[in-house]
């Protein structure tokens, strides 16, 4: 009787066993299921008409390359794109204010020198840095010399330090001016040093892909997926690289123009502190030696 009670239960508990396997594999088969359903939702409500949309401007190679490339890519990609706007607002910004154009400034000068202070800054044109400079530093000069009158030691004191804080108001609105056309340089300079380094850390990175893959494959070793792991790596030199030299060469033509508008400013507001009437002092000086050589030859 035991032993048909033994028997029974281990008969029993096989079939509960094999009941098992079968209601475990249908829960998993569920679970995936209800797994595809919720990526599917998922996928349906993030709407992949407006993903496409955002890509559909890209060409098919194009994609091809980036997912070649990887992360590494996609961030040199950006960087691209951040350099590109960059130097579009620049060029829009020194042609906006031309800068370097310096004929309104020869004009004024030229006034000036002839002691005619309010035609000299008539024919100046404010929006440009260097005239708004130079009109700056002729204004201070004007009233410096309506205000300081006479010769006494009280009235060369006074244009004295007039003068001395005219330079340095001066030197504060043409470092602002100068500030604001070396904007956004700093960024493009990043861009021109991280781009290359960003290139070699994403070739390290596929060489160490490659060579895992070599290692896995042990004695069966297909020169394809060398070949293959190597070139995908090196994409990545090629990428930083293209960005890094024209981003490079911008970057310097941009600094050289911002140094030239410096120059241009330091050498125009000499010119107004040293030049005020020097054309009508000039002729007298001549004509007056002309007549010691006149009376020393009589």
């Amino acid at each position: 009787m035991s032993d048909t009670i033994g028997s029974e239960g281990d008969s029993l508990s096989a079939g509960i066993d094999s009941v098992e396997v079968p209601v475990f594999d249908a829960f998993m088969v569920k679970q995936e299921l209800f797994n595809d359903h919720f990526r599917q939702a998922t996928v349906e409500n993030s709407s992949p008409d407006v993903w496409q949309s955002l890509f559909i401007w890209v060409p098919e190679s194009v994609q091809t390359f980036l997912q070649v490339g990887g992360p590494v890519v996609w961030i040199l990609s950006l960087f691209s794109l951040v350099a590109l706007t960059i130097v579009l607002l620049k060029m829009w910004q020194f042609a906006r204010l031309r800068p370097e154009a310096l004929r309104d400034v020869t004009l004024s000068l030229a006034h000036w020198q002839r002691a005619e202070p309010d035609l000299a800054m008539n024919a100046l044109l404010p929006q440009r840095p260097v005239s708004a400079l130079v009109l700056k530093a002729m204004r201070g000069m004007h009233e410096q010399e309506t205000v300081a009158v006479g010769n006494s030691v009280a009235a060369k004191n006074s244009r004295q330090a007039a003068e001395a804080s005219l330079k340095e108001e001066l030197e504060r609105y043409a470092l602002g001016r100068l500030h604001e056309l070396r904007a956004f340089l700093r960024p493009l300079e990043v861009i021109a040093t991280l781009s290359p380094l960003l290139g070699l850390l994403g070739t390290v990175l596929g060489m160490i892909v490659a060579f895992q893959q070599m290692e896995a494959a042990g004695r069966q070793v297909d020169p394809t997926v060398l070949s293959g792991g190597i070139w995908q790596a090196l994409l990545t030199t090629a990428v930083g690289l293209a960005v890094a030299i024209p981003v490079v060469a911008v970057h310097s033509w941009l600094e050289r123009k911002t140094d030239r508008v410096a120059h241009h400013m330091n050498d125009a507001v000499t010119r107004v502190f040293t030049q005020y009437g020097v054309r009508d002092t000039v002729p007298a000086v001549v004509a007056e030696k002309d007549t010691e050589v006149v009376a020393c030859a009589a």
